[in-house]
């Protein structure tokens, strides 16, 4: 056995020795299941630029989406650390893949689950975490990214018993393909976040919605993210989740678990990224020796392998204290803050360590790269993060002050099995 691989099983032993046995199992069926039905075929699915749904469907059968939903939506109910195992292990070995995570397992359904009635959420959660009807969440438009509630432009006029949505917004992942999401939009123009409302949206039902894929370079042909035009999209009352201007909550309530989201996810690119480069240094050979040899390269392995663990700590405790239901606003900011830094200093060294080939899509580093950068944006920027982390220590602003506050579901506590054993 190579050093290498002594080492690989001494790194993986030490994460196990860390986690619950039930924990270490689900890191293994991931693998597993990525290896046997992702990893093989996700190239042809890029190439053709083929939307992954029967990959999709698989996955969700196989529980990857359900882990922090209870069993009486279809869920596991193992936590958000398993959540955040699957979403690192997943992007380890195909981040391209692992981008629909958000829309299957987190922001999409958790966004039903918290602020929907139990027949919205028995309706539509079940399918969504399953893998059977594909999701979409929808905030962010041309002019508002960071600040995407206050200028909101997208509006929803009551008509009767719908709505109509007119407007556009941007970086919709999967809104060409969508069967069932969750869109925000104005209900009261003046009223500022206090005016956003969310909906329930099924694009394929009704009429108004356009969605047009955008060019993006290094991510995947085949999970695309969108513009969308709605002209008058229509909306059943019914479909409103929430009360007309409780939007804010929700989102603002999902938005945490989808920091933990992308932590996880960066934590794995960051992770495929030094395996990559530790690889290639032991293998590519200059004057005689591998270049792994050599103090420079060395010294980018040394500081990749020290921004993981430290990455990896922040990501566990905040998934953690999210499991045990203390204040996370603030950590889960800080985790995802680390782990986006941590994939960007690991894809940018990777891309040094291999040099001219750093660059050639033979490799996947050349488009991790584009994820690291992807991360360090979605779910919200790294300065949007900095500015609530230090909001916070200077006493300005609480990140955790809604804690406990927002009147919304709480999805550990499976608020929905007690009230279907009311009804």
């Amino acid at each position: 056995m190579s050093e290498v691989s002594t080492k690989k099983i001494c790194e993986e032993n030490l994460m196990s020795q860390e986690m619950s046995e039930e924990i270490v199992a689900v890191r293994d069926m991931v693998n597993r299941f990525m290896q046997a039905e992702v990893v093989p075929v996700m190239n042809g699915y890029e190439t053709r630029g083929e939307f992954p749904r029967e990959l999709i469907r698989k996955a969700g059968e196989a529980g990857l989406y359900g882990a922090v939903f209870p069993e009486s939506v279809g869920g596991s109910n193992m936590g958000y650390l398993a959540a955040t195992v699957i979403q690192e292990e997943m992007a380890r070995n195909d981040v391209r893949f692992s981008s629909c995570n958000n829309q299957q397992g987190s922001t999409c359904p958790s966004c039903i689950y918290l602020g929907g009635t139990t027949e919205q959420v028995t309706k539509y959660v079940p399918n969504l975490i399953a893998g059977k009807t594909i999701g979409m969440m929808s905030l962010t438009e041309s002019g508002g990214g960071s600040d995407a509630e206050g200028n909101m432009k997208a509006f929803a006029r009551r008509d009767g018993d719908v709505y109509r949505i007119t407007g556009q917004k941007m970086w919709a992942s999967m809104a060409n393909e969508t069967d069932v999401g969750v869109l925000f939009a104005k209900t009261d123009r003046d009223a500022g976040a206090k005016g956003v409302t969310a909906f329930i949206v099924q694009p394929k039902k009704y009429p108004g919605w356009k969605a047009e894929p955008i060019a993006m370079h290094g991510l995947s042909n085949a999970l695309r993210t969108n513009v969308l035009f709605l002209d008058d999209f229509v909306v059943p009352v019914e479909d409103r989740l929430g009360e007309e201007g409780e939007g804010f909550k929700i989102i603002m309530r999902t938005l945490q678990a989808g920091r933990l989201t992308v932590a996880g996810k960066a934590l794995g690119v960051a992770r495929a990224c030094f395996e990559d480069a530790v690889r290639y240094a032991n293998e590519r050979v200059l004057r005689g020796q591998p270049i792994g040899r050599l103090q420079m390269i060395q010294s980018e392995i040394a500081e990749m392998a020290i921004a993981i663990e430290a990455s990896r700590v922040l990501v566990y405790k905040a998934a953690q204290m999210m499991d045990d239901s203390q204040p996370s606003n603030r950590i889960a900011a800080i985790a995802k803050y680390h782990a986006s830094q941590t994939a960007k200093l690991c894809a940018d060294k990777a891309q040094q360590i291999f040099g001219g080939y750093g660059l050639a899509k033979e490799y996947r580093v050349s488009w991790l790269k584009s994820y690291a950068d992807l991360f360090f944006t979605g779910e919200g920027s790294a300065n949007v993060q900095k500015i609530m982390i230090a909001e916070d220590a200077l006493g300005y602003k609480m990140a955790d002050r809604h804690h406990g506050k927002t009147g919304l579901r709480d999805i550990r506590k499976d608020d929905v099995a007690a009230d279907l054993s009311k009804s």
